[in-house]
């Protein structure tokens, strides 16, 4: 590790507890705290909490469940309405001058409005004037028309919605997963048959070890640290794989636990904690697996009774020599060894993982690498054990398994035949990247963009936004103002529609959890009294009534979302037990997803083991990046990522004490590397990708590997062009050259 002067000491402490004081005691906090209790789920992180049993409650049963990001996410969905008057006081200009922060603090959209081409404002208009614009704009032949979704809706909006794009013959159903965890579920339906997490909350804590990858919990998933540290608290071990240091990821002072880790200044957290250079995943987990069958810890009786293709990845991993996987992945062999023995030794592993692994180039390579590190020693399949991705957004995984995907199973093509009356297209449809290089080329005619930020997620901003403005017409559904609203523009119209948030809806919903747990939300009210917002389902069945009339489907049937609730029922495997949910009020794990016995989803039964190459990583020179010839500084490897006080896209705090990062236009570097530039620490530079350049960033020292830097997505994403992985399209923000100069 190196040596860090000004993080805190521990992540979590003492600061959680000021900000939930501080939005107790505030105007909002009698709302705050009747919406923390109300009978449905976290808006913030798949993690899950909350549903029928209490906002506080998760699905062991277990009380006090939740955390500041579920106070952020609640605070901002209760600020006041914006005033009818605010989009005639602004031009499309100045509000294109706000950052994330600024746009999120407007405050609640509630009035329906619309920028018409060549207007300078964004007007109000009618519910009745946006069914009118809908109609014509979804008669467009349905390969032009897309959608772009985000996982804070409901599994029930989710199903209308590719009910209504499969009903008009498309498959352009681009999600937000597509930029985050898309690779986790390829790289694990193809190893397992199931894309999903195998290992459910009470299995995670049957654990006596976890290798955690890629992943700033602390931040994204607070509530995953209490389970580390009861897991280190039994005598487990915590293994971490990344290039930062992140202080919550050493030690975590958890207000759960207010005697044995708040008020002693935190937990220990990590047993070992290892560095590896962006992107050399693959080389480090066939270290682990060399190293595994070195010291004879393979379980070669599970590899030939439960897998296929072992053979070929312990050969890869044999034959693969000690230099090539040092200099791809920057560990030492010592530090491979001490890990491997650690995986081998321990009875229970769970391999878990964040963006850190799937945001690369060879993404579904990586996840792969993890899938065989854990097979070849039996971690798959009991309790206690298994792969893991940890999901971001709360209801994004119920997404996927509503069918909002371009990688449909034929298992429900066949079950949507029989709703929709003909057969589903097999056209390949536009992921996330694919959405933004079709409209860029002029495909798209009409968005439909059911939350989230299209335009900030991805990389290359000047690209995202020239490809929307080829877009005839957009909708975006949303609770707030987001830059997307501002800065992704349609050709004709833009219209932003205002919609209710989970604990407003005038319905019960559903959502499911990254651990596979579907929790039932019950129906509530909005603060916002003079709003003008209908729910997503009343919205999204509106508009397929008017395009596709009723046959043979009756889209008006569908606002009753205990309907849907049966067709998915009938539609989704696994999800039989939602058919009934209204009644019984049984929150469920789905089927056939927890592997407790080493019999997977795969046609016969065995886990699909397959190699994965080493990448082959290079470091651009100076002269890539196009600057003039008597420029100083340094070439480093980028990884962007969100700050503490962030959800996604939305900041709801600039400041990110924990890395010593105050304001969102800073770069976070080894202290090596800014003597090797020539700077020093807090100097204002230029940061130039392959794609644009920023200036007046702030250096910062950090505990960052050297060679790598760290900057704020989505700020950082105007650098770099989008370079995917070819088999999820999912972009490379982890592993971004750049050059750093003054």
């Amino acid at each position: 590790m190196t040596e860090s002067t000004k993080s805190p000491s521990a992540g979590g402490g003492l600061p959680v507890l000021k900000y939930w004081v501080e939005k107790s005691v505030s105007p909002q906090g009698v709302k705050i705290w009747e919406k923390l209790n109300h009978q449905s789920s976290c808006l913030s992180c798949a993690w899950g909490t909350g549903g029928q049993k209490g906002g506080f409650v998760n699905e062991e049963g277990e009380y006090l469940q939740r955390c500041a990001k579920s106070v952020e996410a609640i605070s901002a969905e209760l600020q006041e309405g914006i005033k009818p008057d605010f989009f005639a006081q602004f031009t499309i200009e100045e509000l294109q001058q706000l950052d994330s922060q600024q746009c999120d603090q407007l405050g609640r959209l509630s009035y329906p409005v619309i920028l018409r081409k060549d207007s300078n404002h964004y007007e109000r208009i009618t519910w009745q004037e946006v069914y009118d614009i809908a109609e014509k704009a979804f008669k467009h032949p349905p390969e032009r028309v897309a959608s772009y979704s985000s996982g804070r809706s409901s599994n029930e909006a989710a199903f209308i919605l590719q009910l209504m794009m499969r009903a008009l013959g498309s498959n352009n159903l681009a999600d937000c997963s597509d930029l985050c965890h898309a690779p986790s579920t390829v790289g694990l339906k193809e190893v397992f048959g199931s894309g999903t997490s195998m290992v459910s909350l009470e299995s995670l804590k049957q654990s006596d070890c976890v290798v955690l990858i890629g992943s700033n919990a602390p931040a994204n998933h607070p509530r995953l640290m209490n389970e580390l540290i009861k897991i280190r608290d039994k005598g487990g071990k915590v293994i971490i794989v990344n290039p930062q240091i992140e202080v919550g990821l050493v030690k975590f002072a958890s207000p759960a636990f207010p005697i044995k880790s708040l008020l002693k200044g935190g937990s220990d957290i990590s047993t070992l904690y290892v560095q590896p250079i962006p992107g050399s995943d693959v080389a480090v987990f066939v270290g682990i697996q060399k190293s595994l069958l070195e010291q004879n810890l393979i379980n070669f009786d599970y590899l030939r009774n439960y897998t296929d293709g072992w053979q070929e990845v312990v050969n890869h991993a044999e034959n693969t020599s000690w230099d090539t996987i040092i200099d791809t992945c920057g560990l030492s062999r010592e530090e491979i060894e001490e890990v491997a023995y650690t995986i081998g030794k321990s009875q229970k592993v769970v391999f878990a993982w964040a963006m850190g692994i799937t945001h690369h180039t060879n993404g579904v390579d990586n996840v792969k690498s993890i899938a065989n590190t854990a097979l070849i020693t039996g971690n798959a399949g009991k309790m206690g054990a298994g792969t893991m991705p940890i999901r971001g957004h709360s209801n994004v995984q119920g997404f996927g398994s509503m069918g909002v995907t371009i990688r449909l199973s034929e298992l429900i093509k066949q079950a949507l035949k029989e709703i929709i009356g003909q057969s589903v297209t097999e056209t390949k449809g536009y992921s996330a990247r694919g959405l933004i290089t079709a409209s860029d080329n002029h495909k798209v005619d009409t968005l439909f963009c059911l939350g989230g930020n299209l335009y900030g997620a991805n990389p290359d901003l000047t690209e995202a936004k020239r490809s929307l403005s080829n877009i005839e017409t957009i909708f975006y559904v949303a609770t707030k103002p987001n830059l997307g609203h501002f800065h992704g523009l349609a050709k004709e119209n833009t219209l932003i529609l205002p919609v209710f948030n989970r604990f407003e809806n005038p319905h019960r919903t559903t959502t499911e959890s990254g651990n596979n747990f579907v929790r039932l939300n019950e129906m509530g009210t909005t603060h916002l009294q003079d709003g003008d917002l209908v729910s997503e389902i009343e919205l999204i069945t509106e508009i397929a009534d008017k395009i596709l009339g009723e046959n043979p489907i009756n889209w008006k049937q569908l606002q009753d979302t205990s309907y849907i609730r049966e067709l998915i029922a009938k539609t989704i495997p696994g999800y039989q037990k939602i058919g009934e949910i209204d009644k019984t009020k049984e929150e469920f794990t789905i089927d056939d997803r927890i592997f407790t016995q080493p019999r997977f989803k795969t046609a016969n039964g065995k886990a699909q083991m397959q190699v994965t190459p080493l990448p082959v990583l290079t470091i651009p020179d100076k002269e890539f990046f196009e600057v003039s010839a008597d420029s100083k500084g340094i070439v480093l490897i980028l990884g962007t990522g969100r700050g503490y006080g962030q959800h996604n896209t939305v900041v709801y705090n600039t400041a990110d004490k924990y890395r010593g990062m105050l304001h969102r236009y800073c770069i976070l570097m080894n202290r090596e590397d800014i003597k090797k530039g020539g700077f020093v620490e807090n100097q204002r530079v230029k940061v130039k990708g392959d794609a644009g350049e920023l200036d007046n960033i702030e250096i910062i020292a950090g505990n960052i590997l050297q060679g790598t830097a760290f900057m704020f997505y989505p700020e950082a994403n105007i650098l770099f062009k989008a370079h995917i992985d070819n088999l999820a399209e999912t972009p490379a923000y982890k592993r971004v050259p750049i050059f750093i100069y003054s």
